[in-house]
Order: C-alpha cells, then structure tokens, then sequence
C-alpha cells in the first residue's frame, strides 16, 4: 500500500471517532433529558452549544494547521474533544452541560479543514476528491455505528460511561497520530522516492504561500457563495446530528430499535453518497473540466435531498418517513466531499484556512437549525414544520453551487 493511503486510513479513523463522539449525544438524548429534567427547547441550547463553539474556533484552528502544519493541530485537537466527550458524563443540571458541550466544540474545530490540509499536502490534485469522500464515508460509517454501539452500552453501563469510553479512544488515536505521521511525504520514513515525487508534482499548492489576509476572504465573492451554499447544506446535515433520534422517537412515534435502525440506515446511505460523490466528480471533472464535475454533483445531490426532505414531512407515514430522510442523506451527502474538494482546489497551501472559513459557516447553519427545530416543535408540537424549513434552504444551498467556480484559486493580495 502506498503511504498516501495509509496516512488516508488515520484521517478514516479519525472521521469515524469524531462522529461517533458527536451523534452520541442525539443517541442518548432520551436518558439524558429525563435524567437532567430537560425539555426539547433546553436541549436545543445543549447540542447548539457544540455547533456555535465549533464555528467560532474553525478559522482559527484551520489557520493554525496552515501554519504550524496538521501534526501537532490534530493531536491537539483529538485530546481536547475527547477530554470533554468523556466530562459530559459528568453532567449533572442544564448549566454544567451547556459549558461542557461548548468547550467540546472549541476542542472539535479545525478537524475537517486539517484533515483537508493532510490531502492538499498528501495526494494529487486528481486524488483530491476520492479522498475527501474516504474520510466524509468514515465520519458517516460513525454516525451509523453510533446507535448500534452505544444504545447496548447505555443498557449495560448507563449513558454516562459511554461518553467516557469514547473519549478514551479518541485518545488512542491522538497518541498514535502524533508518534506516526508526519506533515511533509518527504519527512515521512518508509515512503518511497517515485511516490514522493508523484505527489509532490501533482498536487495543487505553492511552496512559498503561507498566508491568506482577511481582506481577501471577507472580499472574495466565490468564497462567499462557498460560505453560504454550505450554511444552508448543514440546516440539513444537523437535523441528522442532533434531532434525528428526538423527531423519529416523540415526532413520528416509532421505538428505540426502530429509531437505532433508521439512524444507522441513514448514516450507512450517507457514507454511499461520500464515496459516489467524491469518485463521480473526480470522474466528471477528467471528461468535462473541474467546474462541470464539482458543479454537477453539488447542485444534483442537495437538488434531491430539498425534495426528498419535502416529502419526508408531508407523508403520513412514519415508516416511509424514515426511509424519504434516509434517502436525503444519501443524496446531500453526495456534495459534501465535494465542497471540501473545492476548498483544495481554490485554497491550495491554504487549504485549512478556507476549509476552516467554509466550515465556520456551515457550523453556524449548524447553530441555528439546531436552536430553531427546539424552538419550533416546543411551541407548536409539530415537528414537520422544520423539515419544510430545511427543504427550502437545501434548494437555495443547490442553486449556489452555480456561483461557485473551483477554477479559480483564492489570490493573495
């Protein structure tokens, strides 16, 4: 194996623990809730906390990697959040969560866009995709295996000890990453001579470009549509984060296991639609140019998914229910690694700061959804009102994906 892809099989690993430590929390909502006497509109301040942290703290830790380099950020990283996975046990009233659930968040940040600085640095430019679709696969293969791993755990030790297991993994992997990987191929023992030289001239970034000045990303308008597009697309991403468990359980009525079911469906179509999305464009791209192949596949999949969301809340059927808004993360998350893609493409050396600015973004979309479905559904006990919500921002993020053009870098001014 090509030392490419075993640095892609760590960042798989940690794709996988963070959505584990971050679907854990809407698995176990339940036990939650009733142990710390919380309603739907609490909670949504809870699981908001996480998001609104995350977002602040992603520029600047995206930044940090561009710098210092993704080696020391993510070992950073990976040892706060699961410090603080394994203190939510530790809750005890609604105050005490909130703080730790923030500071989570601050933890968690900057892990996609460092991962994205390991692939601007470790793979060629035509690479980039397939592998952004890898780790986006890994982090729903996580979020598919949370219920299945965690809802048995809670039975036998309690919801508590099961956030503590998982920040003793998350640890692991921090330990072993650090001894393991390097920032540069050429610093990496073991790698051959051919592949360094294969990467280091086919991938998409100049030596000497450090730095991106604000000015540049507060006046560049494809970053602004990149921004935008991808606020919208995580209204839909957090529904499944956050509420998923809550809507199929109080919303539409169904059981545990049926709820442990559709989640695990949802997340296993989600790692499909990484793994499509990201070879589809790839594939585009080789025919028909990289604007048509990162394009095509954005506006196509959050095009569907704002349908299928649609029919998910008109259907009275809650079993088809289920399986419209598992369909929609099959098809919304065929633009994902897209969108990370296209911050290689347009960030090069600056790959993390512009993965960071688009996450920041989409983070805050992560806020808001998760605040607004606790609002809506505690004040009018309908909980399809916030699917027709996110139908509609998932058509408008669709749309933005012809603003947005991968051809063109991000100039240093």
């Amino acid at each position: 194996m090509k030392a490419r892809y075993r640095v892609l099989s760590g960042l798989f690993l940690l794709s996988t623990i963070t959505y584990l430590d971050r679907v854990c929390m809407n698995v176990v909502s339940k036990y939650v809730k009733t142990d710390l006497h919380l309603d739907n509109q609490q909670l949504g301040w809870i699981l908001g906390a996480f998001s609104l942290s995350y977002a602040l703290f992603e520029i600047p830790t995206g930044s940090l990697g561009d710098r210092i380099g993704p080696r020391r950020v993510l070992t950073r990283v990976v040892l706060w959040w699961s410090g603080f996975t394994a203190l939510t046990g530790t809750a005890f009233n609604f105050v005490y969560l909130l703080i730790v659930r923030f500071l989570f968040g601050i933890g968690e940040a900057g892990a996609y866009p460092n991962a994205s600085i390991v692939i601007a640095r470790w793979f060629p430019a035509v690479e980039v995709g397939r592998a952004q679709s890898v780790i986006w696969a890994a982090g729903r293969l996580g979020g598919a295996l949370t219920p299945l791993l965690v809802i048995p755990l809670v039975h036998w030790a309690g919801w508590r000890w099961a956030f503590a297991i998982l920040g003793i993994v998350g640890v692991l992997w921090a330990i072993g990453w650090y001894f393991w990987f390097r920032d540069e191929p050429s610093e990496k023992s073991g790698i051959s001579a051919t592949e360094v030289e294969e990467i280091e001239t086919g991938r998409n970034i100049k030596p000497n470009d450090h730095r991106i000045p604000w000015t540049t990303i507060i006046s560049n308008p494809d970053l602004w549509a990149l921004m935008l597009m991808c606020h919208l697309f995580f209204y839909g991403s957090y529904f499944f984060t956050n509420w998923s468990s809550v809507y199929f359980q109080e919303g539409r009525g169904l059981t545990e296991d049926q709820t442990k079911n559709f989640i695990s469906l949802s997340y296993f179509l989600g790692a499909v639609g990484c793994l499509v999305g990201g070879l589809l464009s790839d594939t585009l791209t080789k025919r028909y140019g990289l604007k048509i192949g990162r394009r095509a596949v954005g506006v196509g999949g959050l095009g569907l998914s704002s349908l299928f969301f649609l029919l998910a809340g008109l259907t009275t059927d809650n079993e088809l229910a289920g399986y419209l808004l598992a369909i929609c993360v099959l098809t919304k998350d065929l633009a994902l690694p897209v969108a990370f893609a296209v911050c290689v493409d347009i960030g090069q050396r600056n790959a993390g700061t512009v993965a960071g600015s688009m996450n920041f973004a989409g983070q805050l979309g992560g806020f808001f959804i998760t605040i607004l479905f606790g609002i809506i559904v505690e004040q009018t006990k309908n909980f399809n009102y916030p699917l027709f919500m996110i139908a509609g921002c998932l058509l408008v993020s669709a749309l933005l994906w012809l603003r947005i053009d991968p051809t063109k870098p991000v100039a240093v001014k």
